[in-house]
């Protein structure tokens, strides 16, 4: 008792050295004091072995699934909710709720049939029966709830493709698109497309955010928004593991919210947390070394978890000025040959990351092509210049770069590459929000971004090139044209087999590449740190969190 009293009194003193203490981290050690200093019994043991808890530093705005908009809402709803399919860790399409499907090329319409033994959780929204079971309807009511204005879910777009589903009847659901769309098998996947109880909706009304009812592995128990949120096992839940045992192994998840990444990592290091996603500024040098790997004094607590992550970091060209030095090719390239990736993500990023050096579509999508790309040439990069000082007479080329305060020190380092082949950089950092409204409206010349994919498919990275969709209309801030990538785009949404379409992805990407309206940085990874009592928790290039195979020794 005397070692545990000595070691919380060290951690409120390094907090203290720190530059005080926050309300959050007092509350914090609180806690800690009371874990430390209580009469630990077996039972609460074995309690805390079925129970999985991690922080969410960013608020969750709702548990409804129609606002799954971000990691912090699409975690817990992941837990709460199914749908027709999931995705398993390498991003193959699995049934879900639909135990198979047809496609009907010619009406362009799939034909899901359900389970028949899926139930909502127990809920007073249901009066006498507690539960009920699902039916093809249900995924009628919830679908077209994503386009209703009263709703007004950021996750409406996601019908696009979609011109009507019906119910056939109580176990088939039909959906009829609009036209050939072969990425919308696995968009299905998305937690928009999760199933509710109308009953929920209408007896919860607004408050159905804070109320969830789904059909997930876990059953909403407690939320105290930027406090605390509590999901229970649900033990009516349909999936069972290859030896016929019932998932979740878990009796719970406990999510905390503690804003400060520091604190959290601190958290994790005492045991109170049992997974910590991403890495920080704050203490990427404590836990890595600067080649990626685990610092050998966490390497018997820890696993560190990492995978290819569907984002691509990338500097965006803005081609819609017509007075611009960016409309040179010669120069658009000389900046992409200008600087070091490698060295960018050794010593920016700890090594984790990949160099983009192969196009914009990131490693782990079908579609990613080695053959293409751009690696440090600097006498390459030089002699475009001079090319371009010969087009154009312009013998002092100059350039702005927009960003973010967080990617600064990246837009830093290719200012200063540039800058010694003769290229004069000019940084302006803005908040988020006005970078965001700046890069949508073309008021920047260069701009810094991430493009994450929504659903697994390089069509979804490939769509940021294509002219009908110039913003306003669409994800294309470059306004990059070409009539040769529009016409092969157009043809590979008419290609329904993977393999025969990422040959078509191949030759878009090289279209890109070459014309480079853009200078990909690197290719993010999805990485976790995790506690060695934790079993069963993979990593995905989406970084979902699926929790229903996770056990804890």
């Amino acid at each position: 008792m005397q070692i545990q009293r000595a070691k919380l009194q060290l951690n409120y003193r390094n907090l203290k050295l720190k530059g005080g203490i926050s309300p959050l981290n007092f509350f914090g050690c609180l806690l800690l004091i009371f874990s430390l200093l209580s009469c630990g019994t077996e039972s609460d043991s074995e309690r805390d072995q079925l129970v999985f808890r991690y922080n969410e530093h960013s608020n969750i705005s709702s548990l409804d699934p129609a606002f799954a908009r971000n990691p912090a809402n699409i975690w817990p709803a992941n837990q709460l909710f199914n749908g027709l399919i999931q995705l398993d860790d390498e991003l193959n399409i699995q049934p879900d709720i639909a135990k198979s499907w047809t496609y009907n090329d010619s009406t362009f319409t799939y034909s899901f049939t359900l389970r028949s033994d899926v139930y909502f959780h127990e809920n007073p929204a249901f009066r006498d029966q507690k539960s009920r079971k699902v039916v093809a309807a249900d995924f009628v009511y919830s679908f077209n709830r994503l386009i209703d204005p009263k709703i007004a879910s950021p996750g409406r777009w996601v019908m696009n493709p979609v011109a009507e589903i019906t119910a056939a009847s109580d176990t088939v659901v039909n959906i009829r698109l609009k036209e050939a769309f072969p990425p919308f098998l696995g968009m299905l996947g998305m937690r928009y497309f999760s199933v509710v109880p109308q009953e929920a909706i209408d007896y919860y009304q607004n408050d159905f955010r804070k109320n969830p009812v789904g059909t997930g592995p876990f059953a909403f128990k407690l939320w105290e928004e930027n406090v605390k949120l509590v999901l229970r096992k649900n033990p009516n839940y349909f999936e069972t593991d290859s030896a016929g045992n019932q998932l979740p192994y878990l009796e719970a998840v406990a999510i905390t919210f503690l804003p400060d990444k520091q604190s959290e990592f601190l958290q994790f290091v005492q045991g109170n947390l049992d997974m910590v996603n991403s890495l920080d500024n704050s203490y990427k040098d404590e836990i890595l070394t600067a080649d990626g790997k685990l610092r050998s004094k966490y390497e018997e607590q820890v696993t560190l978890l990492k995978s290819p992550f569907l984002n691509t970091e990338y500097l965006g060209l803005f081609l819609g000025d017509s007075t611009s030095v960016l409309q040179s090719k010669a120069l658009r390239q000389a900046i992409n040959y200008g600087f070091d990736r490698q060295k960018m993500i050794t010593y920016l990023r700890n090594g984790v990351g990949i160099p983009a050096e192969h196009g914009f579509i990131p490693k782990g999508l079908a579609g990613y092509n080695e053959a293409i790309g751009y690696n440090y040439n600097p006498e390459k990069a030089l002699e475009l210049l001079n090319q371009y000082k010969k087009e154009t007479g312009n013998m002092q080329p100059k350039i702005t770069i927009g960003t973010n305060s967080q990617y600064l020190d990246f837009c830093e380092y290719i200012q200063r590459e540039l800058e010694k082949i003769g290229i004069g950089v000019k940084i302006e950092v803005m908040p988020p929000s006005t970078l965001r409204q700046m890069k949508s409206s073309g008021e920047l010349n260069i701009f810094r971004a991430s493009w994450i994919a929504d659903y697994p498919d390089a069509e979804n990275y490939l769509s940021l090139f294509y002219s009908k969709y110039f913003t306003p209309n669409g994800p294309n801030y470059t306004h990059f044209k070409s009539a040769i990538f529009d016409s092969l785009y157009q043809t590979a949404l008419n290609v329904p087999d993977i393999s025969d379409r990422q040959i078509l992805y191949k030759k878009l990407d090289s279209i890109v590449t070459n014309q480079a309206p853009v200078v990909p940085l690197y290719y993010d990874m999805a990485l976790r740190f995790v506690s060695k009592d934790v079993e069963g928790l993979g990593i995905n290039p989406q970084n979902f969190l699926v929790l229903k195979r996770v056990k804890k020794k």
